[in-house]
C-alpha cells in the first residue's frame, strides 16, 4: 500500500481516541466575549396597553409609539382606501335609490335607460359593497390596534444567547457511534 495511506491512518485513529474521551469541568477555559455590550432590557407591563391605547386614539399613534415608522403609511393607506371605496359606494347606492324614487314618482330620471328591476338591483349592488367596504376599514382599524399591541409585546421580547437551537453530536452508549440530534437548550 501506500505510504501516505498508512500515515493518513495513523493520525485518523489517533485522533479518534481523542474524539471520544471526556473532559472534566475543570479542564474547560471559560472565555468571556468583552465584545459583546450586555444591554439590559427593563420591562414595561403598561407599554402593549399604551400603543393599543394609542392606536385607538388615532390610527397610527400605536405604531409610531413603537417606533415602527414604516407602518403608518400601510395603516392610512389600508383604511384610507376601505373608506374611500365606502363613500364612492355610497354616492351610488343614493345616486340609484333617488333615481328610483324620482321614477316612481313619474318624473324623469338620469337612468332613463335602465328598467325598474334593473335599478333595484343596482341599488342593493352599491348598498352591500358599501356596507363591506364599512366592514373591512373597522376591520383594518381593530388590525392597527392588534398590531400596535403585539408590537409592543414583542419589543420587549427576550432574545438573548440563552434562547437557542444548537445541533448536538453525541456518542450512542449501545453502538458507540455519533448520533445527531437538536436540543433545545433554555437557561434560567
Amino acid at each position: 500500500m501506500n505510504k501516505a495511506f498508512y500515515i493518513v491512518l495513523f493520525f485518523f485513529l489517533l485522533g479518534s481516541q481523542t474524539f471520544f474521551g471526556q473532559v472534566s469541568s475543570s479542564d474547560l477555559v471559560i472565555a468571556k466575549d468583552t465584545a459583546k455590550v450586555s444591554k439590559t432590557i427593563v420591562y414595561d407591563p403598561l407599554r402593549p396597553s399604551k400603543a393599543a391605547f394609542y392606536s385607538a386614539l388615532l390610527p397610527g399613534l400605536g405604531q409610531a409609539y413603537n417606533k415602527s415608522y414604516w407602518k403608518i403609511p400601510i395603516v392610512y393607506g389600508a383604511i384610507g382606501t376601505s373608506l374611500y371605496f365606502y363613500f364612492n359606494n355610497n354616492k351610488k347606492y343614493h345616486s340609484y335609490r333617488d333615481a328610483y324614487k324620482q321614477r316612481l314618482q313619474g318624473l324623469p330620471d338620469e337612468y332613463d335607460y335602465l328598467d325598474d328591476d334593473r335599478l333595484i338591483r343596482a341599488q342593493r349592488f352599491y348598498q352591500r359593497n358599501r356596507d363591506l367596504s364599512l366592514l373591512v376599514a373597522v376591520g383594518f382599524y381593530v388590525l392597527n390596534i392588534v398590531d400596535a399591541n403585539v408590537d409592543a409585546h414583542l419589543t420587549q421580547f427576550n432574545v438573548n444567547d440563552n434562547l437557542s437551537i444548537v445541533p448536538d453530536l453525541q456518542q450512542s452508549d449501545f453502538t458507540v457511534l455519533p448520533n445527531l440530534g437538536l436540543t433545545l437548550n433554555y437557561k434560567f
